[in-house]
């Protein structure tokens, strides 16, 4: 039985996709066991390829962005269900949406904070001066 040969630019050991996105094996393993990453095997060998790149590429940049790991499945899983990609650009503009809303209120919130410890600074500032 012939097998073609496999172009080795296509594939990734474990250590190499942990030092080029400077993260740990362990994580590479969490994504996997997640389902997220489904890397082929040779022996007890994780071999990961061009799509398990690309799909660790887009579980980094969504926890980046604050996505929890079930929203990062949900979207993974729709580019499999859905060649066209309609249902997955329809759950991204949600998602980003939900997260965008969120992020504005915790802004809100900041600004809010941010006057109101400056203004306790102010007070306790000229309360200091007074008592000198």
């Amino acid at each position: 039985m012939n097998r073609p040969e496999l172009d080795s630019r296509d594939l990734y050991a474990i250590a190499d996709l942990a030092k080029e996105f400077g993260i740990s094996t362990r994580a590479i393993r969490f994504y996997e066991a997640k389902g997220l990453l489904t890397p082929g095997r040779v022996g007890g060998t994780r071999i990961f390829r061009r799509r398990d790149r690309a799909r660790l590429i887009l579980i980094l940049r969504g926890k980046r962005l604050g996505f929890s790991l079930r929203d990062i499945s949900d979207y993974l899983s729709l580019y499999d269900a859905d060649r066209t990609q309609h249902a997955q650009v329809a759950l991204l503009v949600e998602k980003v949406d939900q997260r965008l809303k969120l992020l504005q209120e915790q802004w809100t919130d900041l600004e809010t904070t941010i006057a109101e410890l400056r203004e306790i600074r102010k007070l306790a500032s000229e309360r200091m001066g007074a008592a000198g």
